[in-house]
């Protein structure tokens, strides 16, 4: 029996994601956008923080003995490897117990974890939050992408998918700027500065939590697991709302789908959906996912190093050049957002991920000619980025959607988790170490390895990206628990999952 629903019914027919996939845009899906999308903001703010005061850190006085290497390396490493446990974990938790109890349970570890890093006094105490901070994040990942995904109509959820993920830059924009404002000795102590970073984060968070509370759980989840009426409720007060927003009927939904009731998959039923009976996609996912996770955890824990080893900049003035490449990474996902849903799947994250991956080659050869200064090597980034953001917010949106609805917030967890571990975890690793020597040669190939492992990515889609544009996400993937009944007159059934 399912938990709550003593009486519900062994099959559920139902027309919810027709109905939820005909929806005009409306004032319900802004609030869903800004109640879940904010998250990556958070994210965003955290992960720039950290790197633009690496070097602040270090310094005597900060009320912290670590190094430079330290923040950008092992913490930064640690903070990847709670995300990847904490994806793991919640996002099995999203699947079972419902979106909703997740991404609001995984708000309040990430709010926990952030202001005790605030209170940080030893580098042990530092590790051991930003451990429990990545995990509060990575969970979010998973129950945030799963919901965004089932709530959002078939013709927009590429471009809304791809801004909300590259929201993550409006946050590092926001934590560039305010970094060099309270990492400025003269408008605070440097033992203190680093701490109020941590603790507005906080504070952006609790209101997420605030406007979080109003966004119900996903319809789609809620008939898989019995509770087929409270989904037709819910979906029916949105389309009221939608009609006096709008003025016009809705169109007649375009079929139904009848499905066997279930409460949740073990791991190993998981593993072989992904792996037996879509290879293919599971390829993609990996390296879609390892490429992202490569360059990006590598640029933005060591690009404030960076500048200070080579150019000499400041401590206090890394914030300005993170913000100029934080804007061109959120341009990046808004503006080519569209086409995701347009020019198709398929030529757009093939060409983002090659495209960067050609122009930061470029930018090592340049760099390696000694012909660039701080400003015209944060030029390079910049263009780089704002092709590779919006590749990189397609590897969250490829994994969401091309799985079935039961494994969806697992598969999430499952190519974040191994694609971060794999990249993520080395990347600031691998910068660190080349980037510490100071050698011009070692800074090159730390470029042209995340160039390569972008490629990768690119060549691997351009051959296996599923054209799931303006598709229902039962149209790309069958949902498991499909009820095998023969058709009704005036019903249609998704397509057989395009296996592989």
């Amino acid at each position: 029996m399912t938990q709550g629903v003593p009486s519900a019914p062994a099959t559920v027919t139902t027309r919810v994601p027709a109905r939820l996939d005909r929806l005009p845009w409306s004032r319900w899906h802004w609030m869903i956008v800004i109640g879940l999308g904010t998250v990556w903001i958070l994210d965003g703010l955290e992960v720039t923080i950290v790197g633009t005061m690496a070097a602040r850190l270090s310094e005597e006085g900060s009320g912290l003995a670590i190094s430079s290497a330290q923040v950008t390396g092992v913490a930064a490493a640690l903070y990847v490897t709670g995300a990847c446990t904490g994806a793991l974990l919640f996002g099995w938790l999203t699947d079972r117990y419902g979106r909703k109890k997740l991404f609001l349970v995984t708000l309040v570890v990430y709010l926990g974890a952030t202001a005790l890093t605030a209170l940080s006094y030893s580098s042990w105490w530092f590790f051991l939050f930003r451990f429990l901070t990545g995990m509060g994040i990575g969970g979010e990942y998973a129950a945030i992408n799963s919901a965004v995904d089932e709530l959002i109509p078939g013709k927009y959820r590429g471009r809304v998918d791809l801004i909300i993920n590259g929201s993550f830059w409006l946050g590092a924009l926001g934590g560039s700027l305010l970094s060099v404002v309270l990492l400025d000795t003269d408008v605070l102590p440097k033992d203190v500065g680093w701490r109020v970073s941590f603790g507005l984060g906080v504070v952006l968070g609790f209101g997420v939590l605030l406007v979080r509370r109003h966004v119900p759980e996903s319809p789609r989840w809620m008939f898989l697991h019995g509770r087929a009426e409270e989904a037709d409720r819910i979906v029916g007060a949105v389309e009221r709302e939608v009609v006096r927003e709008t003025g016009r009927p809705l169109p007649e939904p375009a079929g139904e789908i009848t499905v066997r009731r279930q409460y949740g998959l073990g791991f190993g039923e998981i593993a072989r959906t992904l792996v037996r009976t879509y290879p293919r996609r599971a390829v993609l996912g990996l390296a879609l996912f390892v490429g992202q996770a490569f360059l990006y955890n590598a640029v933005t824990f060591g690009f404030g190093a960076i500048l200070a080893a080579f150019y000499d900049v400041p401590s206090g003035s890394t914030g300005y050049f993170f913000a100029v490449i934080a804007l061109g990474n959120f341009l990046g996902p808004l503006l080519l957002g569209p086409l995701f849903d347009t020019w198709g799947r398929r030529p757009m994250i093939a060409g983002t991920y090659l495209l960067s991956a050609g122009l930061l080659f470029a930018t090592a050869w340049l760099f390696g000619r000694g012909l660039l200064t701080a400003a015209t090597l944060t030029a390079c980034w910049c263009v780089v980025l704002f092709f590779a953001s919006a590749g990189a917010s397609s590897a969250y949106l490829t994994v969401s959607e091309v799985f079935p609805m039961e494994t969806r917030a697992m598969a999430i967890a499952f190519f974040y988790a191994v694609g971060t571990a794999a990249g993520g975890i080395s990347g600031p690793l691998v910068f660190a170490g080349l980037t510490e020597s100071g050698a011009v040669a070692d800074t090159v190939l730390a470029f042209c390895l995340g160039a390569g492992v972008m490629a990768v990515g690119g060549v691997t889609a351009a051959f296996l990206a599923v054209p799931a544009e303006g598709r229902s996400l039962e149209d790309i993937a069958t949902p498991l628990s499909v009820h095998e009944a023969p058709s009704r007159p005036g019903t249609t059934r998704p397509e057989a999952p395009l296996r592989g």
